[in-house]
């Protein structure tokens, strides 16, 4: 059973930085495209960002410049770097990734609030 669990969210003032971990179970973070995804009350689960396996990074334009996404096959970890937060990316974050096999696997979320 693959287990995704994300650390590292938190309060924030805006202006600050964040890393975001997800830890996975097994290797699939070497075999799988791996994603950030994020969603704030009253609003639809949305992509921050996205890595690909050999590497290739995908990111939301409202995050472009202040969000590096990276992955650690060795550790089975996958890493969210969030720098000049705004209020505005208070979110819940969730881990994703998606297998070979095209089966989606989910985080339980960390919640990140940005506010002063």
């Amino acid at each position: 059973q693959v287990q995704l669990v994300e650390s590292g969210g938190g309060l924030v003032q805006p202006g600050g930085s964040l890393r975001l971990a997800c830890a996975a179970s097994g290797s699939i973070v070497s075999i799988s495209t791996m994603a950030w995804y994020r969603q704030a009350p009253g609003k639809q689960r949305e992509l921050v960002a996205s890595i690909t396996v050999r590497g290739r990074a995908n990111f939301a334009d409202s995050v472009k410049g202040r969000v590096t996404i990276s992955r650690d096959n060795t550790q089975n970890t996958m890493y969210l770097q969030m720098d000049s937060l705004k209020p505005e990316a208070t979110a819940v974050y969730y881990c994703n990734a998606v297998h070979p096999s095209q089966r989606n696997y989910w985080g339980q979320g960390t919640q990140v609030t940005v506010s002063s």
